[in-house]
């Protein structure tokens, strides 16, 4: 029954893929930002589904379930940022993308104030996209392939070849538009879905006030809202949620469907169904990882042999354990689907970079599109085989790098300044190098590790714009070709 559910919606999703393709046309500006003619709503759903699925069913729940009521701090912090960026940032990105032409991150970024284009930015920024977005992509198949494991006892790696070949045919249905077609189906369920596991949890255990009161006889530290260990730099350390939260403008495969848009002006409308979604959700997200720890004590003891973290495992063994099969199978098909919404659209992006930022002679083959989406989905599916780490920690290093060699630059393109390409390569450097230090020495325990790659970044600007002041005015840099005008809007 399990199986069939989950089978039966899964295929639903599929479909509603396939629809898209009937407003298919086959050019690159369809292929990668469907042709800017979406819908705000649409577009909102689509990006709150991108933007909040294995990360947030697997990898945040697990979160939960290991910190506690800590983890409020990161939703809270996330959501801030998030809502930052969408007052400040996507209407600008949507305006620029339009007026340039844009049809990637790494292209807008590269687009310089005076109409020209840094060829080598385009380049560094696009290697860096795909780079980082595949292992993105790698996450949320990873993801997949654990709920699969965890209630239909599959092999990890069946679920994950399983996610990669229904992520290439989403991309070659319909694009970026069956990304987003199926990502506002995804929606519905996705949060469907968390309600039913949090409505089980609250029959089982009782309202959250019960649940505060079992948690804390279970470890006092698990209902303590004030972290422990950052005591002295508790503002900082909430900060970087924050940021991270802002960092949603360096992810190409969200930022692409703000360039989706039918008009800049729809971008108020747009978030307001963004956060409608976005909130109850992530309330709902927090939940169910704070009832899971209640439920599910000693999963972090238990011998589950996947090859991810125990704790990121909590919901759908919650679920197993508390819905009916028919409901489990909704559920693993929710997550699942979940979890495609994203890979997909990364997919495509990292097929933006690779065909308008890398390769540009491929820009307008639409062969060309699709033979990058095949390749990078199974780049994706090889590096989901074999990565050691746990989807949350995946997910954050993708993040945090893409934000801190991406992010300064495009705050610095919509604020209308030029951008050296010898002083973007070392921002981009500087960020990367930075995350990566504190990602690996543990330091992001502490702040989280986009703060300092924004700050490293930042400085390098901040240096270069002095030393070129002290020296002079700078020539333009030899890498800059003509721009690519457009007439879109």
């Amino acid at each position: 029954m399990i199986l069939l559910s989950f089978c039966t919606a899964l295929a639903g999703f599929v479909l509603v893929g396939a629809l898209s393709s009937l407003r298919r046309r086959s050019t690159a500006t369809d292929y990668l930002v469907a042709g800017r003619d979406v819908p705000p709503w649409l577009a909102a759903l689509s990006s709150a589904a991108t933007n909040n699925s294995g990360f947030m069913f697997i990898g945040l729940i697990g979160f939960a379930w290991s910190a506690g009521l800590q983890a409020v701090w990161f939703h809270v912090g996330w959501m801030l940022g998030d809502w930052l960026a969408w007052r400040h940032a996507h209407g600008r990105i949507r305006r620029l993308s339009g007026s340039t032409g844009a049809l990637s991150l790494p292209a807008l970024i590269a687009h310089q104030p005076d109409g020209s284009r840094s060829r080598g930015l385009a380049v560094a920024a696009g290697g860096l996209t795909t780079l980082f977005l595949a292992g993105y992509a790698a996450a949320q198949l990873k993801a997949g392939s654990t709920t699969l494991y965890a209630l239909l006892g599959w092999s990890p790696s069946i679920g994950a070849v399983i996610g990669a070949a229904l992520v290439v045919i989403y991309c070659f249905a319909g694009g970026i538009r069956a990304s987003i077609w199926t990502d506002a189906a995804q929606s519905f369920v996705m949060i469907a879905a968390m309600g039913a596991i949090v409505t089980a949890c609250w029959s089982t255990v009782g309202s959250p006030v019960a649940l505060m009161e079992v948690l804390t006889a279970m470890d006092p530290a698990l209902t303590a809202v004030r972290p422990q260990g950052v005591a002295p730099i508790l503002p900082l350390w909430a900060l970087g949620f924050v940021v991270g939260g802002f960092g949603a403008v360096a992810q190409p495969h969200i930022v692409v469907r703000t360039m989706a848009l039918r008009s800049p002006d729809d971008i108020a409308e747009t978030r307001r169904w963004y956060f409608a979604w976005f909130v109850p959700f992530s309330i709902l997200a927090l939940l169910a990882g704070l009832y899971s720890r209640a439920i599910l004590p000693d999963l972090d003891t238990l011998a589950l042999g996947a090859n991810t973290t125990n704790a990121e495992l909590a919901l759908p063994l919650l679920a197993s354990s508390l819905l009916p099969e028919l409901a489990v199978g909704g559920v693993l098909a929710a997550i699942f689907a979940a979890t495609l919404s994203t890979a997909d659209s990364q997919v495509i992006a990292c097929t933006a970079s690779i065909t308008q930022d890398l390769a540009p002679r491929w820009r307008s083959s639409y062969a060309a599109q699709k033979l990058a989406t095949l390749t990078v989905g199974a780049v994706a599916l090889v590096m989901a085989l074999t990565a050691p780490e746990g989807v949350f920690g995946l997910v954050l290093v993708a993040w945090s790098a893409l934000g801190a060699t991406l992010g300064p630059l495009l705050a610095l393109r919509l604020a209308g300044r030029h951008i050296p390409p010898r002083t973007g390569y070392a921002m981009m450097a500087a960020g990367l190098a930075t995350v990566l230090v504190w990602h690996y020495t543990g330091l992001d325990r502490v702040v989280f590790k986009l703060v300092p790659g924004v700050a490293a970044a930042s400085i390098v600007f901040a240096v270069a714009r002095w030393s070129a002041t002290a020296t002079g005015p700078p020539r333009t840099p030899p890498d800059d070709t003509p721009p690519r005008r457009t007439n879109d809007a």
